[in-house]
């Protein structure tokens, strides 16, 4: 799949707004993802808001490309519809990496801002967006046109595979 090696982590880009209808698309990929016992305990919150984007900026010093892009999803979890709760985090994770992926697919990109585990950003989030004790902020994904397309690089990575037992070369 080409938007695998394709995507990279984004946070600079075109002062221009993403469509609606590419959102409705990179949501509809989000919710296609897999889930633990078929939970689908998630739910997002599509930011476009100026103000908004800026307050979940402070969030840490890390998300300082929120203030220029045009588009951020944050992902959140419902603490009512889990049925194996300790597996909300991977879920959160499919359904992250699916909308990361779709945004290459539609000539969009963006990056992976990490909200949980840390206890002081996801309440600083769920303050911003006035979420209920039930909802737990997973991810906010910043979302744009790249001011400079490029593609992603290859990893290197045979030194991290073994077979059958780890140390085991193949």
């Amino acid at each position: 799949m080409k938007q695998i090696f394709d995507r990279y982590s984004l946070r600079s880009y075109q002062d221009r707004p993403v469509e609606k209808d590419k959102i409705d698309r990179l949501i509809k990929a989000g919710f296609q993802a897999p889930s633990a016992h078929n939970q689908q305990a998630w739910e997002v919150v599509v930011i476009r808001d100026k103000d908004t984007l800026h307050r979940l900026s402070d969030v840490s010093k890390y998300f300082i490309c929120l203030q220029q892009s045009p588009l951020a999803i944050v992902t959140l979890a419902n603490k009512s519809d889990l049925v194996t709760p300790e597996f909300w985090q991977q879920d959160l994770a499919a359904l992250s990496q699916n909308i990361l992926l779709e945004a290459v697919h539609l000539e969009l990109g963006g990056v992976w801002l990490g909200v949980a585990p840390r206890r002081e950003r996801m309440a600083h989030v769920a303050d911003i967006l006035g979420l209920p004790e039930t909802i737990m902020p997973f991810s906010i994904l910043s979302i744009g046109y790249p001011k400079k397309p490029r593609s992603g690089r290859e990893r290197s990575y045979e030194h991290k595979i073994f077979f059958e037992t780890y140390g085991k070369e193949g």
